[in-house]
């Protein structure tokens, strides 16, 4: 997992920890480390998996991680300042 890109999605108060990983070839996944009581050992879980495990803190925590993604100044996604490629309307041409 050298070139493996992570980001700690949850850590339990009893020590568990959960990332979020791509690896080089862009496949995502969450990474679950449990804590040393219970083994210390790691398993990689898909997403869907992940995500149909319950709603726990560590899915919560990714849907948090998700919803950071589309948040932008008002108006934003409209007019396409963040991005001009997403322009819904605007002097560009393109609808």
């Amino acid at each position: 997992m050298n070139d493996t890109r992570t980001r700690e999605l949850y850590s339990s108060p009893n020590g568990d920890r959960w990332l979020l990983c791509k690896d080089p070839s862009g496949r995502v996944f969450v990474l679950h480390q449990a804590n040393i009581p219970s083994g210390g050992q790691a398993s990689q879980i898909e997403l869907g998996d992940f995500l149909t495990r319950g709603f726990g803190p560590e899915q919560q925590a990714l849907f948090q991680m998700i919803g950071t993604l589309i948040e932008s100044t008002p108006g934003e996604l409209l007019t396409g300042e963040g991005n001009p490629g997403l322009a819904v309307t605007g002097g560009s041409g393109h609808a």
